[in-house]
């Protein structure tokens, strides 16, 4: 009698049988099916016409050229699903060794949700379901020739970051979609189902690697072990906490769709791992967040940015978190010239040139930060590490013409690594621009926009998305300074309260559709 559980790999014809113990999550995946979603691509000058959000910053043309150079390149990356591939949607490319990348295209949907009224970035990722095992398990990177997994599902380097739950809640929270959310979520409850069984010690905890990690050569691993591929047994700070980020933003999706009852290991992980974390992984001393070691002491002399996961996972004690932020206010760990270095400045081996993760200013670990700032409450620190970080990679790109992979934190506006990365890199240039530099932060399931202003020359936007079909254009206009009350012009196709700060107070502005 045939063995139930020896399967053959549906995903892709292997040529041999696969082992699976089968996740039901998965088997209800829909993007599973093969089915291939091809769409007619607009022209970059078509969507910068009618469909993408235009700035507005008469004294920062430098900034408009970035902003509309990031798009001009995103529209170039496009590719299509084909027969060979096997995709399940044409897709926003990496743009890097011919793979598809599941960490990069989390972050390009960071800011490609701004262009979702012209093209669907979102729908990159459901090349990434549609590659799901019968386990649940996606492999991080996908060959964009024949949509093959470039590691077998148990490479300790095949897996994670696991951030995928955190694009998809982000997108529906801004876009109101919950058709999307309702099919995405049987993948993401088996991909959680797959890391739990596959990727954790006896206690429940997760380990990692610095390739699954993302930060590929950061020392994380003891002398003789190699920093990308090995886990040395040793417990990681940043695949625990996104794996706590992960099950929250889980349990608000089965909420949304009446799936409580599909959660319950989601829910005592979650209830497990947070005080487990909180006691084992945290250092009263350092007041940080570290991996452990396999004898379970904790790895106090490297901190890295890995740990301000923490901050959108929303574990942190409040009595704990002024320390634990206050890092980011130290110069001799990551207030560097360009903030925020991938490893704290006093961990040994950081490189002040960058050397991509052992100090590098990445876009997107920067915009997790800056998330994690915002969601409790330092909203001033936000802005400040915003400011510095966005300005620096303008002053690269007008001094060079590019937009760079990462950049060096101690040495002002110099850019790193390959050039025109969009890639993630447009994250600055448009997402922090609206977010923290504008100070616009949508909460359309509200129908509330929070404008949080703090430049005192002239700005705005127009095309501003808001909602399934919310379109705002915005003026603020100059101020002579920070306790001056901005003046407003809003127009709008739809009732908006719009949530005024500014460092002389607050006020609610109701803006009703445009005649």
């Amino acid at each position: 009698m045939r063995n139930p559980l020896n399967l053959r790999n549906t995903s892709r014809d292997s040529g041999h049988l696969q082992t699976y113990v089968r996740n039901r999550f998965a088997d209800e995946n829909p993007f599973r099916k093969g089915s291939r979603r091809n769409v007619p691509w607009p022209t970059y000058v078509e969507a910068r016409e009618t469909a993408l959000p235009a700035p507005y910053w008469p004294t920062q043309p430098a900034a408009v050229e970035a902003y509309w150079r990031c798009w001009e390149i995103a529209f170039g990356n496009f590719r299509p699903a084909t027969e060979e591939n096997g995709f399940a949607s044409d897709y926003s490319s990496t743009m890097f060794g011919e793979c598809l990348f599941l960490w990069d295209t989390v972050f390009i949907t960071q800011f490609g949700r701004y262009g979702d009224r012209a093209w669907k970035f979102q729908n990159t990722l459901d090349n990434f379901y549609g590659k799901q095992h019968p386990d649940g398990g996606i492999c991080r990177q996908l060959r964009e020739s024949d949509g093959s997994d470039c590691y077998s599902r148990f490479d300790p380097v095949g897996s994670g970051p696991n951030v995928l739950a955190w694009s998809e809640w982000e997108y529906f929270r801004h876009s109101g979609d919950r058709a999307r959310l309702a099919a995405v979520f049987p993948a993401l409850v088996a991909h959680a189902d797959w890391h739990r069984r596959y990727r954790t010690w006896p206690n429940g905890a997760y380990w990692g690697t610095g390739l699954a990690s993302g930060m590929d050569n950061q020392p994380r691993t003891p002398a003789g072990a190699n920093v990308q591929y090995e886990h040395a047994h040793r417990t990681w700070v940043d695949t625990n906490l996104q794996a706590l980020l992960n099950d929250r933003l889980i349990l608000a999706m089965a909420v949304e769709l009446g799936r409580e009852e599909d959660v319950a290991a989601e829910a005592a992980e979650h209830a497990a791992l947070a005080p487990w974390v909180n006691q084992h992984l945290w250092d009263d001393e350092t007041k940080f967040y570290h991996d452990l070691n396999r004898d379970q002491t904790r790895v106090t002399d490297v901190k890295t940015i890995g740990a301000y996961w923490a901050l959108l996972a929303g574990i942190v004690p409040r009595e704990r978190l002024p320390a634990f932020v206050a890092h980011l206010e130290s110069e001799s760990e990551f207030k560097r010239v360009h903030r925020v270095p991938s490893l704290s400045a006093d961990t040994a081996g950081y490189d002040p040139d960058g050397g991509l993760w052992l100090g590098g200013v990445w876009p997107p670990t920067n915009y997790m930060v800056l998330r994690g700032l915002t969601e409790n409450g330092y909203d001033d620190l936000a802005y400040s590490i915003a400011e510095n970080h966005y300005f620096n990679v303008l002053d690269a790109y007008t001094d060079t013409g590019n937009l760079f992979e990462h950049h060096a934190p101690d040495a002002p506006g110099q850019g790193r690594g390959r050039k025109d990365f969009v890639g993630w890199t447009a994250i600055s240039p448009i997402a922090v621009l609206f977010e923290y530099i504008f100070g616009l932060r949508p909460e359309p399931w509200l129908g509330r926009l929070v404008w949080d202003v703090r430049r005192l020359e002239e700005f705005g936007v127009d095309r501003y998305p808001f909602g399934k079909n919310g379109s705002l254009s915005l003026r603020c206009a100059a101020r002579e300074n920070q306790k001056e009350r901005p003046r407003l012009q809003v127009k709008s196709n739809m009732p908006v309260e719009i949530d005024l700060r500014w460092a002389g107070g607050r006020d609610v502005v109701r803006a009703d559709p445009s005649v």
